[in-house]
């Protein structure tokens, strides 16, 4: 097998052409988007952001550094603890001692209430799921932005929601009553008639600002609450859309009976409208393959169009080019006469990355890369300005002034507070006043986990959201907890009393420091995006749980997502009295501690993982592509990214470490997979197989070097290991390009 070293150097990329701005060695690609493009029309002169460019990064540079040293620190002594009592009982409350001791937990802090200003609704009182999407890919971005609006008719109709997946491309008139039939008894539960039910309904009307239903037998009624009745289209005698609203979403009735759909209805409805994904997270972290300046200027461009309306896509459907752009909003007449405008877009929020990857796109005066959260920060901050109602001309995405900027992987309070000076200092910069960028904190991180309360009070002026991200967060209880045995099955650490206590802390803590009515709190992402049946029972349970905000994968499934949030009332929820789990539940670490798994259990467990990262890993690094559905083992979807990578990457390695499984069955595996996943990938023209190409596959090499070098990886993360390949793989591609 050729050694690593040798196809890194035979693939080493060269640096890009560069411009001096003050002390910063800035990429010709990067400067040009920012100078030409970022600032005009901010205000905001061109040498003094280059100058306060570089003051920042200087300056925050070694405080970076340090707070990435602290982690590796801290790692280091628990490491050591667990080896030193590696043939001792499990102390819990010696354990915890030695976390207090060496300022891993932390006291947690006096009640307090945060004190963030100017959210929009849809941060604040308004709860509805949250589409989180690749900034990388325009078409998905714009699909995002767009899902604040979506058919109930459709997502009900095309997906295995009500029944088995349609085989048949004509319409199905019975698939399609069963779909009718649904939204009605929708309509019925959610905006009750007074009398009677929807399926009797001939007709609508509006008189005296009041919804008129006509039903059969020349009966009429109006709705059981008369204020749920928020608007119309078309000329009250014969309006074209009703729009109704329920716990502050709304649905349109749309009347159409020239329609096909509504040529068939006796009232002539044509289609029912769900406002569904109220908040889109345009992500640039662990979606996104962004590894050189083109890929990077590339998403920073796609979130300008965003902001200032201009973003479109191309692509064909059915045959035909599709031009996508950002929805417009919405109009409406309402009850009293006057005009009633709704968005048409989410609010659209930007993750940047956290602390620990660098970038090239600009060298600071010792010639080392740039920390990327800060360059993300800086960057993202300027684009967002033109979202700002202050400076957009039409396509506001704020209409309350503020910037969102989320920030992942953040390990306890000081690293918040840090992102907190990093958004002062952007602030400054750019003119604008202190707090308009607003943090959304990810509890993904264990040491954030357990210090969440002090977490929120460092951003207490700032902070829009917490959010759990249960895939990453096991990703780091593993990578935390290496050294103190081997970890359970996956699937068997989803039971486990402190992926629990989490979900339950996250609700919990949050409403303790006054969320409720003032941000949002969050639950993670559902990655079945064929599985919307399984979706539509079980995700109820993150809005039931207090939540006003959980991941969605698709438009569709924003759509399924939003039916929940009518069912479940959340403020209704927030206001219960609840518990709190104590800290030692998140200090219950998941390792075997019964019978060793069988040999057989073992195998499967391993071919589940290898399968999972060699299906991500080599599209990641082949094609740049940093989230996509993922046949598993048993040819199911799964949305996959960094996060479910750096949970197998780590699991396979743990495993290593304590014996659970061999080095050489580990390759074995990995080469058996292999072929099922070229398999799986046949039909893709840019696919690269990887079976019998061992040695000088670059992808099957990045899978091998993400398990065996997992345990020396940073808190587990896989970037820099997927960065250093893609790298690779970018220059081989170019090398052939040129052949």
């Amino acid at each position: 097998m050729k050694p690593m070293t040798t196809l890194a150097n035979e693939f080493r990329p060269k640096g890009p052409q560069r411009i001096k701005r003050r002390r910063l060695q800035v990429a010709k690609a990067l400067h040009d988007f920012i100078t030409d493009e970022v600032l005009p029309g901010t205000g905001v002169p061109e040498l003094q952001f280059w100058a306060d460019f570089d003051a920042i990064l200087h300056k925050l540079t070694p405080e970076n550094r340090a707070l990435l040293a602290r982690r590796d620190q801290l790692q280091a002594q628990i490491d050591g603890w667990h080896r030193d009592h590696a043939f001792e009982p499990f102390g819990a409350e010696a354990y915890k001692n030695f976390l207090t001791e060496i300022g891993y937990l932390l006291p947690e802090p006096e009640d307090f209430t945060i004190a963030t200003e100017t959210l929009d609704p849809e941060m604040s009182t308004l709860a509805g799921p949250q589409l989180v999407v690749p900034l990388s890919n325009a078409r998905y971005a714009l699909n995002a932005a767009n899902a604040r609006w979506g058919s109930l008719y459709d997502a009900a109709y095309g997906t295995d929601m009500l029944l088995e997946p349609s085989q048949h491309r004509s319409y199905e008139p019975i698939r399609g009553a069963r779909v009718i039939a649904f939204a009605r008894d929708f309509l019925d539960k959610t905006v009750p008639l007074a009398t009677g039910a929807y399926r009797d309904a001939v007709a609508f009307r509006v008189t005296d600002g009041e919804l008129v239903v006509v039903l059969s037998g020349a009966r009429t009624a109006g709705l059981r609450d008369p204020a749920q009745f928020a608007g119309y289209r078309g000329l009250p005698e014969a309006p074209t859309t009703i729009l109704v609203a329920n716990h502050g979403l709304h649905i349109e009735i749309v009347l159409d009976r020239s329609h096909p759909v509504g040529a068939s209805d006796p009232a002539g409805i044509s289609e029912v409208m769900l406002e569904a994904a109220t908040t889109s997270i345009m992500d640039l972290e662990d979606s996104v393959a962004t590894v050189d300046v083109e890929e990077k200027v590339s998403a920073y461009r796609n979130w300008l169009g965003l902001m200032t309306g201009e973003l479109s896509a191309q692509f064909k459907k059915s045959g035909q080019v599709v031009n996508r752009r950002l929805n417009e909003d919405r109009y409406y007449t309402a009850r009293d006469g006057n005009s009633l405008v709704l968005r048409g877009t989410a609010l659209m929020l930007v993750r940047n990355v956290g602390l620990m990857p660098l970038t090239d796109a600009i060298l600071l005066d010792d010639g080392s890369p740039a920390p990327e959260g800060i360059v993300d920060a800086m960057i993202t901050a300027a684009i967002g300005m033109h979202g700002l109602e202050t400076f957009a001309d039409q396509h506001a995405n704020t209409r309350c002034g503020s910037l969102y900027i989320v920030k992942p992987k953040l390990h306890g309070p000081e690293e918040v507070a840090f992102a907190d000076k990093v958004f002062d200092q952007v602030e400054d910069a750019l003119g604008l006043a202190r707090h308009t960028i607003k943090i959304g904190l990810m509890d993904e991180e264990r040491r954030t986990s357990v210090n969440l309360k002090a977490c929120i009070r460092a951003a207490s002026h700032r902070i829009a959201f917490i959010n759990t991200g249960f895939l990453d967060r096991t990703g780091d209880e593993i990578h935390t907890s290496f050294e103190a045995g081997p970890m359970l099955p996956k699937n068997e650490m989803k039971n486990t009393r402190w992926i629990k206590a989490y979900e339950e802390r996250n609700v919990a803590i949050g409403l303790q420091c006054g969320f409720k009515g003032r941000a949002q709190i969050g639950k993670g992402m559902w990655a079945k995006p064929d599985k919307m049946a399984e979706l539509y029972k079980e995700k109820i349970g993150h809005a039931q749980s207090g939540a006003n905000t959980a991941w969605v994968p698709s438009p569709t499934a924003a759509v399924i997502h939003a039916l929940h949030y009518h069912q479940a009332d959340v403020a209704s929820y927030q206001a219960a009295n609840r518990s709190c789990p104590p800290v030692e539940a998140l200090l219950d670490i998941p390792v075997i501690t019964g019978s060793r798994p069988t040999e057989w259990e073992i195998q499967r467990e391993l071919e589940n993982n290898l399968q999972g990262i060699l299906g991500y890993v080599v599209r990641w690094v082949d094609q740049g592509i940093g989230c996509s559905k993922v046949p598993d083992i048993n040819n199911v979807g799964l949305m996959e990214d960094r996060a479910t990578l750096r949970i197998s990457s780590q699991h396979v390695a743990n495993w290593l470490r304590h014996g659970v499984c061999r080095r050489d069955q580990v390759m074995t595996t990995l080469r058996e997979m292999a072929r099922i996943v070229d398999a799986q990938n046949a039909a893709d023209r840019n696919y690269r197989a990887m079976a019998e190409d061992w040695e000088d596959n670059i992808a099957f090499q990045a899978a091998t070097a993400l398990i065996f070098e997992a345990f020396k990886q940073p808190n587990g993360y896989t970037e820099l290991i997927l960065y250093r390949f893609r790298a690779m793989a970018i220059r081989r591609d170019r090398a052939f390009a040129r052949r």
